[in-house]
């Protein structure tokens, strides 16, 4: 499916590695123009440089920090300069530091809120204006299954994410006669940095090797395996769309089976 992303300009935030690349690589394979951003100059010239090959796409990098609170406006100001008016956000941004009630102080959870709630609020804030001036427009938040069901030993996600998803609910309805949608993906297990970080957090508290932590998780997946990156990333470039026009407000559970519940 030819899903009409050609030329359309797109920012993804924490796009460096793991899913925010696997957003990027299939908005860029659909020709989208795509500015990636993340905190590190270094690992992000090598994604800009991978992505530069692998579609009909533009990639261009942009430092930045989207915990920051005057970031995220200067964000999509440069990344506009860059690419164009901004048609698709994808807001995305690392873990909160794993923990649990008594393991976390006061600074985690003011460094959470900023990184995984206000983050969203402030890229949302920055983009709307001009999306709803163009009238069309597609956000996407990156988010978590911890939205849908608590994760053990992750008490700041299972906390903050679930505010995205009220945002992204609250500012649907908001928009939707602007023909700006809004949505959001809520992985499971990947592939990436952060499960690998989760993998040692779990072995730790138990006192097994990583490789049991993982035979262990991947017993609660019913596809038996993570995911890679662009299997989120696919899914991601569909609520990009055109195609997905119908769609806004929703929360779309891409966990290989992982949440259980009857309106996972």
């Amino acid at each position: 499916m030819d899903l009409g992303l050609a030329g359309k300009a797109a920012l993804v935030t924490g796009a460096s590695a793991g899913l925010g690349l696997g957003a990027a690589r299939a908005l860029v394979e659909e020709g989208a123009h795509v500015v990636l951003c993340a905190r590190g100059e270094a690992r992000l010239g090598q994604a800009v440089g991978e992505l530069s090959r692998v579609g009909r796409g533009q990639a261009v990098g942009l430092v930045g920090d989207v915990s920051i609170p005057a970031e995220p406006e200067r964000i999509v100001r440069d990344a506009e300069r860059a690419v164009g008016p901004l048609a698709i956000l994808v807001a995305n941004a690392g873990g909160p530091r794993a923990g649990s009630l008594l393991d976390l102080g006061e600074a985690d959870w003011e460094a959470a809120y900023h990184l995984t709630l206000m983050s969203a609020v402030r890229l949302c804030r920055a983009v709307v204006p001009g999306m709803r001036q163009r009238r069309w427009g597609r956000i996407v938040f990156i988010t978590s299954t911890s939205v849908k069901q608590p994760i053990d030993g992750l008490l700041l996600s299972n906390v903050f994410r679930p505010g995205v998803v009220g945002l992204a609910k609250s500012v649907a309805n908001e928009l939707a006669p602007a023909g700006i949608t809004v949505n959001c993906v809520c992985p499971g297990p990947y592939e990436t940095d952060r499960i690998a970080e989760l993998m040692q957090d779990r072995a730790a508290r138990f006192g097994i090797d990583a490789a049991e932590a993982r035979r262990r998780y991947l017993e609660g997946v019913p596809v038996g395996r993570f995911g890679v990156p662009i299997e989120l990333g696919r899914a991601v470039a569909f609520l990009a769309s055109g195609q997905a026009a119908f769609v806004t407000g929703s929360a779309w559970s891409v966990d290989g089976g992982s949440v259980r519940g009857i309106f996972g």
